[in-house]
């Protein structure tokens, strides 16, 4: 969905420390990259205050309207929601989580990335 739409964007709300520990969606094969903007800031983990304002400045940047579709994404798919949702109040009117986010829930090990999610539904991703 997100090649398919020129106005699509994929929106990474996880943190710094995830992004480089854990690894990111890569959609480079749709000639974008997603935008990434933590909702809560690492190390605090409080959310973001300037979250909608901060990222309505990115989509304004690319020149994305606000019905273009945004999709949310986060580890387990709590914190996208909410960021979706905010986007929403903030008039975006097309605002989706990715269900699952990037890892989603822990296995019966305790291991994420294998139950559902981006990375256990078999989509490209990178690690620094």
């Amino acid at each position: 969905m997100i090649g398919s739409d020129a106005s699509a964007h994929l929106v990474d709300v996880r943190t710094t420390a995830e992004w480089a520990y854990v690894g990111s969606p890569d959609i480079k094969s749709t000639g974008k990259e997603a935008i990434r903007l933590e909702w809560q800031v690492f190390p605090a983990m409080n959310v973001d205050a300037d979250f909608a304002a901060k990222l309505a400045g990115k989509l304004n940047a690319t020149g994305a309207p606000k019905d273009a579709p945004l999709y949310f994404i986060c580890r387990s798919g709590v914190r996208s929601k909410a960021a979706a949702i905010a986007m929403t109040a903030a008039g975006y009117s097309r605002c989706y989580n990715v269900v699952g986010g990037f890892e989603g829930p822990p296995d019966s090990d305790g291991h994420r990335g294998r139950v559902s999610g981006w990375k256990a539904e078999g989509l490209a991703w990178t690690q620094s």
